[in-house]
């Protein structure tokens, strides 16, 4: 009997269709995966760690109750992300009076040590005042490192448009950034 290897076999599919078949083990498998990322995009989203955490919760409870519904038209990290930045996108609009300074090197999943030092502090404050939309577009391209047509299915976009709301994004976080220069 010869075996075939299936190239486009995806993991992620394959633990989506045990979950699917009964197994819990397989959704361990996608949140262990997936849980640091999701919480650094919420994080850079919400900038709070503790409503970060709580909006993680509830994107992996929105993910279980609904995987069934994931239609495999885009890969499930995609579709993840997609549930992770709406999710967070909405608690930053029911939170946005409340608002609460963490540096962005907190933010990463992973920060770098050796480079705290020198960050700029502007940085983060310029992060902070730009819409969570804006920030969750500059997390999923520059942290997440998702190419445009990743961040594009990720939003419910096409890649040209998250190309145009990337480039929007980075122009008002410039401007904000420039702004603060000359308040030194």
């Amino acid at each position: 009997m010869e075996t075939v290897i299936n190239e486009g076999w995806d993991e992620d599919l394959g633990l989506v269709d045990r979950f699917l078949s009964g197994d819990d083990s397989a959704f361990q498998a996608l949140y262990t995966k997936y849980h640091d990322r999701v919480f650094a995009l919420a994080r850079g989203v919400l900038i709070d760690s503790d409503e970060a955490a709580d909006a993680v919760q509830e994107v992996f409870t929105l993910v279980y109750r609904n995987l069934s519904k994931f239609d495999r038209r885009s890969k499930f990290s995609t579709w993840l992300f997609r549930v992770a930045v709406n999710r967070s996108i909405q608690e930053a609009r029911r939170s946005r009076f409340k608002y609460r300074f963490v540096p962005l090197q907190e933010a990463a999943a992973n920060p770098v040590e050796e480079e705290a030092d020198q960050a700029d502090p502007r940085i983060d404050a310029a992060l902070a005042k730009l819409a969570p939309a804006d920030r969750a577009l500059l997390v999923l391209f520059y942290w997440d490192e998702l190419s445009l047509q990743e961040i594009g299915d990720s939003i419910g976009c096409s890649p040209n448009a998250a190309k145009t709301r990337l480039y929007r994004a980075r122009e008002r976080f410039r401007i904000i950034y420039e702004s603060m220069e000359g308040a030194e």
